[in-house]
């Protein structure tokens, strides 16, 4: 198969980059591992993680489409109650970490609209569920990717003039032999002061397998799973109870803090704000992640709330899955875990009056897409990343950094994202690392390999560093790395440049940066300070 640009990997980046290079009349092909496009929006069943001005500016014009479409498509074809169809800031979850928590088949549904006229016209191709096997490269190009069917195993080789790694963990990287780092870089390479002194390579964010679960009446308590007594035992030397417990390090405290959980609370979804700077949002756990608020219906449309599972306690740290020989030992792992913090809070999970266990917590697969009843991917918080022209420290905006200077301002920004450097504990034993970021850009000089000449980065692969990587891998700044990547790889197809020149040449660097503001993508941002 062929195209002038090839995309693997259909996460929210991906399919930005394929939107992006899609609507300059570029052909495209578009490969995905599982049933599901949108990455951690749908896959990994992760509502989205976004900035307090989200509502206003802060986000592509096209991210701001997919919200929209998200809140339209409830409007359309949920039966909302009057009060939650009549709000411009419909939260159909009501969750506290989100603007926007909603169910990811939502997702899926709003980015196949988004796609399908493409499809129609025969210029975009997806490939569903393949992965990436195999590379072939000449010099510092990639001309081929083998890409195999993940049950059937039949295997299809792309080309095209630019390859796009979208993948959740930069699986292209060493297919294609393309430099890149993983873990935690020490101090001396990137200066940061909170980076150690010698590399961890080996030492990146937790991977979780999320999960939904509403209450119901009756018993629905899942079989115990095999390794239970182990992970009921748990306890990580920095936590201060057992993994499996409601007591967990604050993120941005480290103090040990019991979090509620009441299923149900009947609170109203209209009282709900969502809003970073005040608050995490994860001392209750029901509504942290809620992702179908019952009272946004009309009576008797939801028997209860639904809500995600993306908890501290289902956070894996056991050993990491990228470039390790037994990663599929560690992801097996990781899925028992969540299963066990499952079953825990439906048999031994203290409740507030005395008793023990929440049988009535059912696990809905429907709700993810997955025969196992966990989300259909895990996930995954850190990548491989490239050896870029440019790589993001943590000096260049952290607030405690920066003070009142804002983030640095790169004269090849391609894009905007805001969020905290947020680290979940990680593999090497590290806690939380969740500190103040400045509003920050995303430079062209990191998605730029050092060395290949055709391959971009369209994720959470990009150069920035295990600690920047915490601010730089949520959902909308994800979204903006795509489109840009798709917009990028189109321009130099239609200008016969280099991605490297378009950087490195003035001229070429304003009319690609043109090229992006045309396209809804903002470049800088107003005056406003981080948190």
């Amino acid at each position: 198969m062929e195209a002038d640009i090839l995309v693997v990997g259909g996460g929210i980046g991906g399919v930005a980059a394929a939107l992006g290079a899609l609507r300059t009349g570029r052909t495209v092909i578009l490969t995905e591992e599982y049933d599901w496009l949108g990455g951690q929006l749908t896959s990994q069943a992760v509502p989205p993680d976004e900035h307090t001005w989200i509502e206003q500016f802060g986000a592509t014009a096209s991210y701001r489409a997919l919200r929209d479409g998200i809140r339209d498509y409830y409007r359309r074809h949920y039966p909302l109650t009057a009060a939650a169809r009549a709000r411009r800031d419909l939260n159909p979850g009501a969750g506290w970490v989100s603007r926007l928590c909603h169910e990811p088949r939502v997702s899926v549904a709003v980015i196949d609209a988004m796609l399908a006229p493409y499809r129609g016209c025969g210029r975009l191709t997806v490939l569903q569920p393949y992965r990436p096997v195999a590379a072939a490269t000449d010099g510092d190009r990639v001309t081929a990717v083998t890409l195999a069917h993940r049950h059937s195993g039949e295997r299809i080789t792309a080309t095209a003039a630019y390859v796009l790694d979208a993948t959740e963990t930069g699986e292209l990287l060493p297919l294609t032999g393309t430099e890149y780092v993983t873990g935690f870089e020490a101090r001396g390479d990137t200066g940061e002061p909170s980076a150690p002194d010698t590399a961890q390579p080996l030492n990146m964010q937790a991977v979780s397998f999320c999960f939904a679960v509403d209450h119901a009446d009756g018993d629905h308590t899942i079989d115990r799973p095999a390794s239970y007594d182990f992970w009921r035992a748990y306890r990580p030397p920095f936590w201060g109870a057992p993994l499996l417990s409601w007591s967990a390090p604050h993120p941005r405290t480290l103090e040990t803090v019991e979090r509620m959980f009441t299923p149900d609370p009947g609170d109203d979804p209209a009282a709900v704000v969502a809003d970073q700077r005040v608050s995490g949002g994860d001392l209750n756990l029901w509504t942290y992640r809620r992702i179908a608020a019952r009272d946004n219906f009309t009576a008797g449309a939801y028997d209860g709330d639904i809500t995600l599972v993306n908890w501290p306690m289902i956070d894996y740290l056991e050993g990491p899955v990228i470039d390790v020989t037994d990663a599929d030992r560690h992801l097996a792992a990781a899925k028992e875990l969540s299963l066990s913090v499952l079953y825990w809070m439906q048999t031994d999970a203290p409740r507030p009056d005395g008793g023990t266990g929440f049988p009535g917590l059912r696990l809905r697969g429907d709700v993810t897409g997955s025969a196992d009843g966990l989300a259909q991917a895990p996930y995954i918080r850190e990548s491989r990343r490239i050896r870029a022209e440019y790589t993001v420290p943590e000096q260049d905006l952290s607030l405690d950094v920066r003070g009142g200077k804002g983030a640095v301002n790169y004269p090849d920004s391609v894009g905007i994202g805001m969020y905290r450097i947020d680290l979940h504990p990680s593999t090497g034993g590290d806690n939380y690392i969740d500190v103040p970021s400045s509003p920050f850009e995303i430079p062209l000089g990191a998605l730029i390999p050092v060395r290949m000449e055709n391959l971009l980065p369209a994720g959470k692969n990009i150069g920035t560093t295990h600690i920047t990587n915490g601010c730089y891998r949520l959902h909308p700044v994800e979204w903006n790395i795509g489109e840009a990547a798709g917009l990028l790889a189109a321009h130099c197809v239609e200008h016969g440049l280099t991605p490297r020149a378009v950087r490195n040449t003035p001229v070429p660097l304003e009319d690609f940066q043109r090229t992006l503001t045309a396209h809804g993508v903002e470049l800088r941002w107003p005056d406003i300070s981080g948190y």
